[in-house]
C-alpha cells in the first residue's frame, strides 16, 4: 500500500463533514437515534501512542457530560465524555483489543462506543466539522 503524500488524506478516511465535535475533542456521528462516539485526530495526535481503551459496558445509562470510558497513552490517561444522554448499545471491541486502531484511523475503524438516545438535540450545541478544524488544525 502506498503512503499518502504529505497533506493528503488517506483514501479510506471517513468523511467527517457531518460529524459534531465537543470542546473535549470527542466526535459524534448521528445515524438515526444511535450516536457513534470517538476521539478526534487532533486529540489522538496530542495523546500520541494510545495503548489501552476501556469503555462503559453495554446497557450503561449515560448522562450528558458523563464519562463513557477512558483511553491511556504513553503520556496520560484521558476520560471520554458524552454530550448526550442515552444507553450504551455497542462498544468497538476491535479498538479494545487493538488500541493502535485509534492512532491510525480515529474516524472510522477507531470509533469507541455507540449510544442509543431519545434526544439528539444536544448535538446541535456542538461544533460542526469546519469550526472544529479551524480551532484545532491537524498538522
Amino acid at each position: 500500500m502506498a503512503l499518502p503524500h504529505l497533506g493528503e488524506k488517506p483514501q479510506h478516511m471517513a468523511n467527517t463533514d457531518h460529524y459534531r465535535f465537543s470542546d473535549t475533542h470527542e466526535w459524534f456521528n448521528q445515524q438515526g437515534n444511535v450516536i457513534t462516539v470517538g476521539l478526534s485526530k487532533f486529540a489522538v495526535d496530542e495523546l500520541t501512542d494510545i495503548t489501552y481503551v476501556e469503555m462503559k459496558p453495554v446497557g450503561t445509562a449515560i448522562k450528558p457530560g458523563s464519562s463513557v470510558g477512558e483511553v491511556e497513552s504513553v503520556k496520560t490517561t484521558s476520560e471520554i465524555y458524552s454530550a448526550i444522554s442515552g444507553t450504551v448499545c455497542e462498544i468497538n471491541q476491535d479498538v479494545v483489543k487493538d488500541p493502535s486502531l485509534l492512532n491510525s484511523d480515529p474516524y472510522d475503524k477507531g470509533w469507541l462506543i455507540r449510544i442509543k438516545t431519545d434526544d439528539t438535540a444536544p448535538l446541535q450545541n456542538l461544533m460542526d466539522n469546519a469550526t472544529y478544524q479551524r480551532k484545532h488544525p491537524v498538522g
